[in-house]
């Protein structure tokens, strides 16, 4: 989320370990914010780094299937090149 931009809120309710939160309440203090704000940039990224992950799969999907251009010109067919008795 851009700075400025403000986004509608909604409460959800977690079910977690009780040394879990006593952590999370810890690691809060210390970075001076809340649980709650650590689990809404914690999900943010997760969310962000699996769209940027899908992107990335879609656009290396589409090149395959595209195919790559590595130069020079093909001067002979499989078969020719494959075939038993100019090998020998």
């Amino acid at each position: 989320m851009n700075e400025g931009q403000h986004m509608a809120k909604q409460n959800i309710t977690l079910s977690l370990d009780k040394d879990l939160i006593q952590q999370a309440k810890q690691l809060s203090a210390l970075k001076s914010t809340s649980i709650s704000k650590l689990l809404s940039e914690e999900l943010e990224r997760l969310v962000r780094d699996h769209k940027q992950y899908e992107q990335a799969k879609r656009r290396a999907l589409a090149a395959m299937k595209r195919g790559f251009h590595m130069g020079g010109r093909i001067t002979a067919t499989r078969d020719e090149l494959h075939d038993s008795e100019s090998l020998r």
